[in-house]
């Protein structure tokens, strides 16, 4: 039984093969989106949609429907197409079995399921997998965005320095649907015939300073860059909405955590760190490499209490409220010290 990941299930379609069934699932949408805009695009040709598309709502069909619908023959086409949107709103999924059992190899059925995932103890679920595609697309970690900003960037024939991607992965987070949009907004702007984002594009469309981010103080931490620390702290302390403290520690709690990992990483080899994190490449792995030889393990562990303690004195715990510029301060001094 095939694990379909989205990559895989991209490719067979750009190959040209098309599967009876597809249920598209999980935390996000974007995914699901893309596939389901794919086939709807490429399965049909622009004339062929006009009697062989049919869209369906979960929460306005039932499954009766749909499978009536899928048991047509396709009008002068290969194939028709049948999208379920909002799928998660069907009711009684379960009757949906039997046409499983022996899918109409004509018809191309999607099942849209948002903000969720099928209950995979159920037969229809094993079913799906068995005669179908299934794809469960989990939220993407903040380590994976600069793979996809990456990835969605040479789809649009363009290239970006490391600065450039970190700084999109700071501005927009983990919301893809988003970050596209954002790739193609800087795709609009460019000179013509550039294919180069730059750090200043990112800043004049995007809206996040290129000297002043949280990846520029992470690398000052990494080099224990004290003046650059603080110069980076002065800057988000007079702009607290563009770099909220929340935003800021967070990152630099998952950085430390992964340094606090690569201790114990039997290869401390970029390439053997990467593995035990289980990062796709060793892109960035150099910052966790270069920050344990200027830090101790027992000082990384410090570390990380420090930032609990500062998240918590950020939310008004731990004794007399503070300026949030006043609690990164004062985290940067012990971090730098």
């Amino acid at each position: 039984m095939a694990k379909y990941t989205y990559e895989t299930v991209m490719s067979e379609l750009k190959s040209g093969t098309f599967r009876p069934v597809y249920y598209l699932m999980g935390e996000e949408g974007y995914f699901t989106d893309r596939i389901t805009d794919y086939i709807v695009e490429n399965a049909l040709t622009e004339v062929e949609r006009d009697f062989n598309l049919t869209v369906y709502y979960g929460l306005d069909t039932d499954i009766d429907t749909i499978v009536t619908a899928a048991k047509r023959f396709p009008m002068m086409a290969e194939r028709q197409v049948i999208v379920v949107k909002e799928a998660q709103m069907l009711k009684n999924i379960d009757s949906l079995l039997y046409y499983l059992q022996a899918p109409q190899p004509t018809t191309v059925l999607v099942f849209a399921h948002k903000n969720g995932s099928l209950d995979k103890r159920k037969k229809v679920a094993t079913e799906l997998e068995r005669n179908g595609v299934v794809l469960d697309s989990k939220k993407m970690r903040d380590d994976q965005l600069p793979s996809f900003i990456n990835s969605y960037l040479r789809e649009k024939g363009l290239v970006a320095d490391n600065k450039s991607v970190l700084m999109m992965r700071e501005s927009v987070g983990a919301d893809l649907a988003r970050m596209a949009g954002e790739i193609d907004k800087l795709a609009i702007a460019l000179p013509q015939g550039s294919v180069n984002i730059t750090p200043e594009l990112v800043e004049e469309h995007i809206g996040i300073s290129k000297e002043y981010n949280n990846f520029e103080l992470q690398n000052a931490l990494v080099n224990k860059d004290i003046l650059k620390a603080n110069k980076i702290i002065q800057y988000f302390a007079r702009n607290p909405k563009k770099n909220p403290i929340q935003m800021t520690l967070a990152l630099l709690f998952g950085f430390f955590s992964n340094v606090m990992m690569c201790y114990y990483a039997p290869d401390k080899s970029e390439r053997g760190v990467a593995e035990f994190l289980g990062l796709r490449n060793a892109w960035g792995v150099g910052d966790y490499i270069k920050a344990m030889k200027n830090y101790r393990a027992m000082h990384v562990m410090e570390i990380l209490h420090l930032i609990r303690l500062a998240d918590a004195q950020s939310k008004g715990a731990e004794g007399a409220q503070l300026p949030d510029g006043e609690i990164m301060r004062e985290l940067l001094y012990k971090i730098l010290h």
